[in-house]
């Protein structure tokens, strides 16, 4: 071939190249709209996630569908993602090991959907998250302690007006940059075992927005009362005072440390007998032999001298 064959094929490669990533990018989702790597399907009666989304996109809105399921396999395919709005949708029962290969992602919004628990497994792929938003899920019942153990980077997480009665203070505390903590008008039960969470609150640098409507739901005589008042009142009820069950238990712990006594004195009683017979029968076996023996060393012996006077 010669130098001129090889720079028009050389030429004619590159423009071959440069036309498929053009297709590549121009390729945009029908009831969707494409710019400038971003990907806005909001508001498009959606069933399940489009086809044909730029592998490229960093942005991708989804907002007010009826997604009732996001396939892991094709969000791995999209691993530049750094922005993904879920909100208004119909998302619920197992988000696990959905978002394995979205290590890029920092925004993620799953507000106004129906999750129902949050675990290890749900976020831990993504490393870079700083922004979460899982408010409005009415059916949140539960977010396991160590749910968010790998989102080290998260600034921003907001879990208000859903099901949740109790959050596990490790779950939030050892995020070491989380500076906005969003939690309002959930049912919260103030309980004993809530109120390490109340203190952190109390002495803790995050902001928490509406504070006002920071309450408790139960029991009853600690409902509509902020968290400041609820500290107070529960330090006095739990540090101060015993329960119907903390006086069995410590009725319980009585009786067995009586019975322990008993039987340990029986056993020390029946060693003692043991070794008081012991002993005795050692010191009667020794006098015997003490008695035997002298009564041989008092002994004469007569034949000698009868046979002496004989003579």
């Amino acid at each position: 071939m010669s130098p001129l064959g090889g720079q028009q094929a050389l030429r004619l490669m590159f423009l071959l190249l440069g036309t498929g990533m053009s297709l590549e990018r121009s390729s945009c989702p029908s009831q969707c709209s494409c710019q400038n790597l971003a990907v806005n399907c909001t508001g498009q009666q959606l069933l399940e996630l489009p086809v044909a989304i730029p592998l490229d996109t960093r942005q991708l809105i989804l907002a007010a569908n009826n997604i009732s399921y996001l396939p892991t396999v094709e969000l791995t395919f999209l691993a530049d993602l750094v922005y993904l709005d879920c909100r208004k949708n119909l998302l619920g029962d197992d988000l696990d090991f959905t978002f394995l290969g979205m290590a890029k992602l920092v925004y993620l919004d799953l507000s106004f959907n129906n999750l129902t628990r949050i675990t290890f497994s749900t976020f831990s792929h993504l490393h870079s998250l700083v922004v979460l938003k899982i408010s409005d899920n009415p059916n949140l019942v539960a977010i396991k302690k160590d749910a968010f153990s790998n989102n080290t980077w998260l600034r921003h997480l907001d879990v208000s007006r859903t099901g949740l009665t109790f959050l596990d203070t490790s779950t939030v505390q050892d995020l070491p940059n989380l500076s906005f903590l969003a939690f309002s008008d959930n049912r919260w039960h103030c309980n004993c075992s809530f109120l390490d969470f109340i203190t952190w609150v109390t002495e803790s640098n995050v902001h928490f927005p509406d504070a006002d409507n920071i309450t408790c739901y139960t029991p009853e005589g600690l409902r509509a009362l902020k968290m400041p008042a609820v500290e107070a009142q529960l330090h006095s009820n739990c540090l101060t005072q015993l329960y119907k069950q903390d006086y069995i238990f410590l009725c319980l712990i009585g009786f067995c440390i009586f019975f322990a006594g008993i039987m340990a004195a029986w056993l020390a009683g029946i060693c003692a007998v043991i070794y008081k017979v012991y002993t005795s029968k050692g010191e009667e076996e020794e006098e015997q032999e003490e008695d035997s023996h002298l009564g041989s060393a008092l002994q004469i012996p007569l034949t000698p001298i009868m046979g002496t006077e004989g003579r």
